[in-house]
C-alpha cells in the first residue's frame, strides 16, 4: 500500500478501547478498534498518535509537487479517463476516506477512520463495521450507512480493481443506524473481514444529485466537477490537464484521530503537470515546482545532484532505510502475444538479461537483483521446497516444471567476461527447443518470421533500463526495439494489454490475500486495468492464490505464498530487474520534520511541515519559489 494513509479513534474516548488482535487468533464477534493479520499492534489499546510524529507540528504553507502527463477526470474509480493527482485509484487519496486505514509504521495493521470498530463471527462469513458518529462530509452532512452500502455496490459495479478485491463479498446490509454488515459467499477467509476496512466511502447524495447546470451526475463517467469529499483536503482550483491545487479543510472532522495527529500539515498542495520525468527533474533543480523529490535513478542520485542549489545547501539529499518488504520490478512479458507463450522462450529472454553489468556501469552498484515476487520478507521462497510448501506443490507436480522440485531457482550472474557467451549460448539452445533458430543473423521460426519484441516506455528512464538489454537481444538475431509514447497513451495501452513487454512494479504486502487475484488470476488476465499485465492463465496459479486467501494461520500463509512465488519464478512470466532497501529523497530546505521517520515505510512526508523562515529565505534567493 502507498504511504500517506491515516487514522485512529481511541484519542477522544468515544468508543471502547480494545486491544488490537490478530485475525488469525482473535476470539469471535467482539468489537475491535484495530485489526492485524500479523502480530498485535505495538500501540495496543491506547493509540493516540503515531510514535514518530510531532503532534504540535505547525500548519501552513504550500507543498509544490509535479505530475507527469496530463489528466482529464476527477473520478479515479472507473477505467475511463486519466485521474488528476491527489486522487487514489484504490483508496481515498486526498479527498475521500476509507472505513479503516492501513498503518504507516506496522505491516498488515489497520486503524479506524470512518468506522470506529468492526467485528466478525468465528467462521469469518461476514464482517460488521460500526461508523463513527462524528464522521461527516465537507458540506456537514453525516456519513451514513447508506453511503457505505451505495459505495460498495457502485465500486464493485464500476471499478475492476474493487470488483476483484471484493469478489467474495455478496452484499452490504444495514443492521443498525450506524452498523453495516458485509456478507461473504464463503467461510474461512480470514483476510476478508479486515480488508473491508479498505473500502473507500463516497457521498451518495452528491453523486445522485445534479450539478450547477441541473444535469444529473453520473459516477460511471469521467468528470471535471470538483466532487464532495470527507478527507483532509478539497479541490481549491484547477486548470484542466495542467494544474490542480488542493486546500486543507480547517475543520476536517477526523483531524484529531490518531493517524492524523501531526500529519496533513500543508495548507495547500499544488500539483503542476510536466511533460515527462526529465522535464520534471529540470523543474526541481530550479525550484518552485517540486519541493520533495523521491529519486529512483541511481545514475542521477550519484552524478547529477550537483546543481547550484545543492552546493549552496538549499537542496538536501537524504536516505531513509525501510524495513518493508519491497516489490518485484521487472519486464512483464505479455503472454497474450504468441511469441511469449512458450516457457522456454521466456527463460531464454531471462538468461539474456545482464543485470551485473548494468548495475556496475549504470547504477553505480546501488541496486540488488530481485529474485522473488515477495522479496524482503519471510514470504520469499528460497532453496528447495520442503515441509508444508512441498506438500502443497506435490498436488500439482505433473503440471509444474520438474526443476522446481530439484533445483534452487537462480537468475543468471554475469560476473566474468565469459558470462555473456555462456548465457547467450544457453538462450539460443532454449529458443531452438521452442522452434526458433538463427538463420542469416536472424532468430526465425519455421515460417521464416523473425522473433520480435517491442518494449513499451513512457520516458527517458525506459531508455536507460532497456538499451543494453535490446543490444544483447540483437546479438542473437532478435528484432528488439523500444517505443516511447506519452504517459496517457502508455497507461491506456497497459490497461488494455496492448504491448509486447513493459516494465512493471508489482507491490506486495506482508499479508497477501484477495488482491493476489488481481495480480495473477485467469479472470484478471481478461479484465482491462488489472495488474495481471502478463496475461497469466494457469489453473495451478489460480489454485495457489485461493490457497493463500484461505490460509488457516500465519505458517499456512507463508507456505502457500512460498509455493506461489516459486511457481511464478519458474514460469518466467517476468524478467526480474532490481530493488533497494531504502528510499532516496531530495528536498528543498524549507521543511521541519520529526527527528525519526517510520522505519517500516521509510519516510512519511505528510508528517513534515513548512518552516516559514526557511521558505521566506528560499523565496528571496530563488525567483519562482514559494
Amino acid at each position: 500500500m502507498r504511504a500517506g494513509l491515516t487514522q485512529m479513534i481511541g484519542k477522544l474516548g468515544l468508543v471502547p478501547a480494545i486491544l488490537a488482535a490478530s485475525l488469525f487468533t482473535a476470539s469471535a464477534d467482539e468489537w475491535r478498534t484495530s485489526s492485524t493479520l500479523g502480530a498485535e499492534s505495538k500501540y495496543g489499546k491506547d493509540f493516540k498518535q503515531y510514535d514518530y510524529v510531532n503532534p504540535n507540528a505547525p500548519k501552513g504553507g504550500t507543498l509544490n509537487s509535479v505530475a507527469t502527463g496530463t489528466y482529464d477526470s476527477f473520478n479515479p474509480y472507473i477505467v475511463q479517463g486519466a485521474p488528476a493527482a491527489g486522487f487514489g485509484e484504490f483508496g481515498g487519496g486526498l479527498l475521500y476516506e476509507t472505513l479503516m486505514e492501513q498503518s504507516l509504521d506496522e505491516p498488515s495493521v489497520s486503524h479506524p477512520m470512518i468506522a470506529e470498530a468492526f467485528k466478525f463471527p468465528d467462521d469469518f462469513s461476514s464482517a460488521t463495521y460500526r461508523l463513527d458518529p462524528r464522521a461527516k462530509w465537507h458540506d456537514g452532512t453525516p456519513i451514513t450507512v447508506d453511503d457505505v452500502i451505495w459505495s460498495f455496490n457502485t465500486l464493485k459495479a464500476n471499478s475492476p480493481r474493487y470488483n476483484r478485491y471484493y469478489a467474495n463479498v455478496t452484499e452490504a446490509v444495514a443492521v443498525g443506524d450506524r452498523e453495516v454488515e458485509f456478507r461473504f459467499d464463503q467461510k474461512g477467509n480470514r483476510e476478508l473481514p479486515k480488508i473491508m476496512g479498505d473500502l473507500v466511502v463516497l457521498p451518495k447524495h452528491w453523486w445522485e444529485g445534479t450539478d450547477k447546470n441541473g444535469k444529473k451526475r453520473d459516477i460511471t463517467r469521467p468528470t471535471l466537477e470538483a466532487p464532495l469529499g470527507s478527507g483532509a483536503y478539497r479541490i481549491e482550483s484547477f486548470r484542466p490537464g495542467s494544474e490542480i491545487i488542493w486546500a486543507r479543510v480547517p475543520d476536517h472532522w477526523s483531524a484529531n484521530l490518531g493517524v492524523n495527529v501531526g500529519r496533513n500539515n500543508f495548507d495547500r498542495r499544488r500539483y503542476t503537470y510536466i511533460t515527462d520525468d526529465n522535464a520534471a527533474w529540470q523543474a526541481f533543480t530550479k525550484g518552485g515546482y517540486q519541493d520533495i523529490r523521491p529519486e529512483n535513478s541511481s545514475r542521477r542520485w550519484m552524478t547529477e545532484y550537483n546543481f547550484p542549489a545543492i552546493k549552496a545547501g538549499d537542496v538536501l539529499k537524504k536516505e531513509f532505510p525501510s524495513t518493508a518488504s519491497t516489490f518485484m520490478q521487472g519486464f512483464a512479458l505479455n503472454l497474450r502475444r504468441p511469441q511469449f507463450q512458450d516457457r522456454r522462450v521466456r527463460e531464454a529472454l531471462t538468461l539474456a538479461f545482464d543485470f551485473e553489468s548494468m548495475n556496475r556501469t549504470v547504477f553505480f552498484g546501488q541496486n540488488t537483483r530481485t529474485s522473488s515476487f515477495f522479496v524482503g520478507s519471510d514470504l520469499a521462497s528460497s532453496g528447495l521446497p520442503k515441509g508444508k510448501e512441498l506438500e502443497i506443490l506435490e498436488a500439482y507436480k505433473d503440471k509444474l516444471p520438474p526443476e522446481l522440485f530439484t533445483q534452487e531457482f537462480k537468475l543468471p550472474v554475469y560476473d566474468n567476461p565469459q558470462s555473456e557467451r555462456q548465457y547467450l549460448r544457453q538462450a539460443v539452445g532454449l529458443f531452438a527447443e521452442a522452434g526458433w533458430k538463427i538463420a542469416n543473423g536472424k532468430m526465425v521460426n519455421d515460417k521464416g518470421e523473425q522473433f520480435k519484441i517491442e518494449f513499451l516506455g513512457s520516458g527517458p528512464t525506459d531508455e536507460v533500463i532497456t538499451s543494453s538489454f535490446i543490444n544483447t537481444l540483437r546479438k542473437i538475431g532478435i528484432d528488439a526495439s523500444l517505443r516511447v509514447i506519452d504517459t496517457a497513451q502508455y497507461i491506456n495501452r497497459l490497461n488494455n494489454f496492448d504491448f509486447d513487454a513493459a516494465t512493471t512494479i508489482l507491490n506486495q504486502s506482508n499479508s497477501p490475500g484477495n488482491e493476489q487475484r488481481d495480480f495473477w488470476s485467469s479472470k484478471a488476465a481478461d479484465t482491462p486495468g488489472s495488474r495481471n499485465l502478463m496475461g497469466i492463465k494457469s489453473p495451478v496459479v489460480d489454485a495457489l492464490v485461493d490457497r493463500i486467501i484461505y490460509a488457516t494461520d500465519r505458517d499456512d500463509l507463508v507456505a502457500a505464498t512460498h509455493a506461489l512465488d516459486r511457481v511464478l519464478l519458474w514460469n518466467y512470466y517476468v524478467i526480474p530487474q532490481w530493488h533497494r532497501g531504502k528510499q532516496w529523497i531530495a528536498y528543498w530546505n524549507k521543511f521541519g520534520m520529526p527527528e525519526k521517520q517510520p522505519a517500516y515505510i521509510g519516510a512519511d512526508t505528510d508528517s513534515w511541515w513548512i518552516d516559514p523562515e526557511k521558505e521566506k529565505a528560499l523565496a528571496a534567493k530563488y525567483r519562482g519559489s514559494d
